[in-house]
């Protein structure tokens, strides 16, 4: 596919952003290794070798009694020595790099929990002797994945809110703006707490209660843009000639529009991540046990006598918020006009 002369100019300013460009690729190899977070932290081998049978535990539950172990067919328990010996006595297994799960009860730390770091669990136990490291993976994987799914849903809403409102103007923008600001001078934490109180907050009740929030993110610039884009002439030329108004809105003004929006959308995500955290530091987010970033900040602020968990905390909601930052600043710069590659002429 050929790339227009305008899209090599941008892809030219993000790379040129040394600093954007980098944690671009950081944060890319990151998220992509935490998607496969399984088969790097997890409580089930990767692979079992049985009596001259595959087997892969990490993909497919099996009994006890496949393995010559139990007389019950319950779910084998990787982590039970009589499964393991029965195993070795009749084949092998291979164990990812972190045996343990973001759930697994570590029962043989050997000192009261929360264990400091050593080479078994790099980052430590929380207090409820679970790996830290496992938890930290698996929790910046659903609030990553969180984050991209508030930031996607609330942006499609937020857009085609705010186009409407710039596309006709007049009584629909008035009753538009005049919505928006009583939405948003909603009490959310407070609603959020009745909320908890009726059902328990899990991924899909937030990402839905925070969507009814966060669409008015973008809903401002795009309403600017359409409101300059419809007097322009080659807009009021397409209506003269009788394309319909969401013709004339998609083809010919949301481009335009979404190259200002999309500068923020780095933005948008890095608060999404930060909410999915405040909520959960608060204990009106995900369901307790669940990994999530913030209540291992909440684990840091329990346990001062354990302060590997309150630096991990700190490092990686830091470290994730630093990367996105910086990704948002190098795309802002690549949509910006003024912006001239490094080595270019102009």
């Amino acid at each position: 596919m050929t790339l227009s002369p305008l899209t090599r100019r941008r892809l030219a300013v993000f790379r040129a952003h040394r600093r954007g460009h980098v944690s671009f690729w950081i944060f890319l190899v990151l998220f992509g290794l935490s998607l496969f977070a399984e088969f790097i932290a997890n409580d089930r081998p990767l692979l079992v070798r049985y009596e001259g049978h595959w087997y892969v535990p990490v993909l497919h539950n099996y009994a006890e009694t496949t393995f010559g172990a139990g007389f019950l067919p319950t779910e084998a328990d990787y982590t039970d020595p009589d499964v393991q010996r029965a195993i070795r006595a009749h084949g092998w297994m291979i164990w990812p790099a972190i045996p343990y799960s973001y759930d697994t009860i570590i029962k043989d730390v050997g000192r009261p929990s929360p264990a400091p770091p050593s080479w078994r669990n790099l980052l430590g136990t929380d207090d409820e002797a679970r790996d830290v490291l496992a938890r930290v993976i698996y929790g910046f994987r659903i609030s990553v994945l969180f984050g991209f799914a508030l930031t996607a849903v609330s942006s499609v809403v937020g857009i085609a809110a705010g186009a409407v409102q710039g596309f006709y103007g007049g009584l629909t923008d008035l009753l538009g703006q005049r919505f928006i600001e009583m939405w948003n001078g909603m009490p959310q934490l407070y609603l959020l707490i009745i909320l908890s109180s009726i059902i328990t907050p899990g991924f899909w009740v937030l990402l839905v209660f925070l969507l009814l929030f966060s669409w008015m993110n973008l809903t401002g610039v795009v309403r600017a843009e359409f409101l300059r884009g419809r007097s322009m002439e080659y807009v009021r030329a397409a209506r003269a000639l009788g394309v319909r108004d969401s013709m004339v809105m998609v083809r010919h003004i949301l481009p335009n529009a979404l190259v200002a929006t999309l500068t923020y959308l780095p933005f948008i995500l890095s608060g999404s991540v930060t909410a999915l955290a405040a909520l959960d530091f608060l204990g009106f987010g995900l369901p307790p046990g669940a990994p999530s970033l913030g209540e291992l900040v909440s684990q840091g602020r329990n346990n001062l006598q354990a302060p590997w968990l309150g630096i991990t905390a700190f490092f990686v909601l830091g470290g994730v918020l630093t990367l996105l930052i910086f990704i948002g600043e190098a795309v802002r710069d690549s949509f910006d006009p003024r912006r001239v590659p490094a080595g270019s002429d102009g």
